[in-house]
């Protein structure tokens, strides 16, 4: 079982694909298991929200994130990249921020920002 130190919250939020409606959250989906595997993270939740709303607080899964953390459920947030908590960068950076808040750590599994945390 997973203790608080190693628990992550895989997080998709992903623009569906005109033609191939749910590739790009399965996608997203999959590269974040990988990541987390391959960094020995246990993933306890993988929350979905749809892709649209700029506002992470007006997404129920987003809430639900930020639930965790508060209640120090998870360690670590998984994501693919960074317009996937939102688009706009200010409100980005204090999503981020106020997770770090509670102790966790905003982890991207695309490949090029899978280096390490957010600073």
């Amino acid at each position: 079982m997973s203790t608080a130190r190693d628990t992550a919250v895989l997080y998709v939020c992903a623009e569906r694909s005109p033609g191939n409606p749910g590739v790009a959250a399965e996608r997203a989906e999959q590269e974040g298991k990988e990541f987390a595997e391959a960094r020995n993270l246990g993933v306890v939740e993988t929350i979905r929200d749809p892709y649209g709303e700029v506002d992470p607080q007006a997404r129920m899964g987003w809430q639900k994130v930020r639930r965790m953390a508060v209640r120090r459920e998870i360690c670590t947030v998984i994501v693919r990249w960074p317009s996937a908590i939102s688009p706009d960068h200010e409100t980005r950076y204090t999503e981020i921020a106020a997770l770090q808040e509670n102790g966790v750590r905003v982890l991207f599994s695309w490949a090029p920002l899978a280096e390490g945390p957010v600073q």
